[in-house]
């Protein structure tokens, strides 16, 4: 496998003979070398943005490989750098690795040896690379984009509705299977509108006794019901100014329906065993996993409450229709769990990135934050992440996503490119070129809907 684009090795070596050598050896195994005679000629190459990797001879004229070694280390610590010497024996490796080096190699040594290091070596510089512009886009994000990570079509369309619908105090209904980030769209919407700083209240209506729901919801008054020894303010009440959060409101009982109705269309609210009408000020956001439209035409919950909730409708994508979100999810729910466990954040290699990349993903986002917990705890098991991927490399992983979301959409597009590039949000021309990597059909808007090819 050849080292990804952009990456580079500089090989600094004074023999000519084996600088020559060990660069053909590297540029045969398909990477990119850069051979040059003194430490101080890589000197200019190397900074925090440098794709590659240094190997250097220890024994050079002027600075020497160590040297070399405390520039890189003082530059960029991650920079994995590899020395190579016949001289110095066991002290000088043990040396050179604790002052950072990351491998040592003894001369004389094989083509497939240098090759071998060079490569794992590069892969650690990728990722470490990759985990920084990652957690760069993370530290840069605000507002909604900071609450709603992500860059797929998908979750652009949540981030573009959330925006929208925030300033507003209108009630939303929120559609997502468990683990989605309804509760999280829920607390942005809150958050990023005017009641931002108000009471926030969620309640899960699964998790309600039915006897206990009108009180929970609406309050009561003392000597209301047997046990009712003191005024109770509901959630609804308690919410005044703020956000009523409902999660999984299809649960709610019957004859709550009906009253929730009735609250949310007079804005207006009575404590069990009072008269007095408290006036209701609050948004609500209610959240759903089956599909209430269904359930009511199924009888098995209030049309008319469906439709006073569903004025405004966002869906949340499952994350198996996201995937090319899971790099930067992971590396948030990384960097959270290392904060909240208090250690280092460990960088996922490329193996297990596949794997996540290829995992089903029933449990969603909240699956991906547990899997990520373990990760820096050092307690993750390997199924089902290691077996999803079935042995692919994270690029294999990433062009098969790819290739599906670019058919799926030209396929939504009655293979029209213009529209596909704008629903995917991709210039024209990057999409042709993609369309012909992938081996894709695509027509153009011409009547007929004659096919085209993408320009050569």
């Amino acid at each position: 496998m050849s080292a990804a684009a952009g990456q580079k090795v500089l090989f600094v070596e004074d023999d000519e003979v084996v600088r020559r050598g060990s660069a053909q050896a590297l540029s045969l195994a398909g990477i990119d070398v850069l051979p040059l005679a003194s430490a101080e000629a890589a000197l200019a190459h190397i900074g925090p943005h440098f794709g590659g990797v240094v190997v250097s001879d220890v024994m050079l004229a002027g600075l020497d490989g160590l040297g070399l070694l405390a520039h890189c280390r003082e530059a960029d610590a991650d920079l994995p750098v590899v020395l190579i010497t016949g001289h110095g024996g066991i002290e000088m490796a043990v040396r050179a690795m604790r002052d950072g080096a990351y491998d040592f190699i003894a001369k004389p040594f094989a083509a497939d040896r240098l090759v071998e290091v060079v490569r794992r070596a590069l892969d650690k510089r990728r990722l470490v690379l990759e985990n920084r512009a990652l957690r760069g886009m993370l530290q840069s994000r605000r507002g909604v984009e900071a609450m709603i990570l992500g860059r797929s079509h998908g979750i652009e369309k949540v981030r573009r509705l959330v925006t929208t619908l925030a300033p507003e105090r209108i009630d939303v209904l929120l559609y997502g299977e468990t683990g989605t980030g309804k509760e999280l769209a829920a607390r942005c919407l809150h958050e990023q509108g005017a009641a931002g700083g108000r009471p926030f209240v969620a309640i899960n209506c699964a998790a309600i006794p039915e006897g206990l729901f009108e009180s929970e919801l609406f309050g009561h008054e003392p000597g209301a019901f047997s046990g009712a020894v003191k005024r109770r303010v509901g959630k609804l009440e308690y919410a005044n100014g703020g956000t009523l959060f409902l999660d999984e409101i299809e649960s709610m009982p019957g004859a709550m329906q009906a009253k929730l109705l009735r609250a949310l269309q007079e804005r207006r609210i009575v404590r069990l065993g009072s008269n007095d009408e408290i006036a209701l000020d609050c948004r609500v956001v209610a959240a759903a996993k089956s599909d209430l439209r269904a359930l009511a035409d199924a009888g098995t919950f209030r049309a008319d409450l469906y439709y006073r909730l569903s004025v405004a409708v966002v869906e949340l994508p499952p994350l198996r229709e996201r995937r090319e979100d899971i790099p930067l999810l992971f590396e948030h729910f990384v960097l959270d769990a290392a904060k909240r466990y208090q250690r280092p954040a460990p960088l996922a290699a490329e193996k297990m990135m596949a794997g996540l990349l290829g995992a089903d993903w029933q449990g969603n986002i909240r699956e991906l934050k547990s899997v990520a917990d373990r990760f820096v705890l050092g307690i993750m098991e390997p199924p089902p992440l290691a077996l999803s991927a079935g042995g692919r490399s994270l690029a294999e992983c990433v062009e098969d996503f790819e290739r599906n979301l670019i058919r799926a959409c030209l396929e939504r597009c009655n293979g029209k490119v213009a529209a596909a590039s704008l629903a995917l949000g991709m210039p024209k021309k990057t999409l042709y070129d993609k369309i012909k990597k992938y081996a894709l059909q695509s027509r153009d808007e011409r009547p007929g809907g004659a096919e085209i090819h993408p320009p050569g």
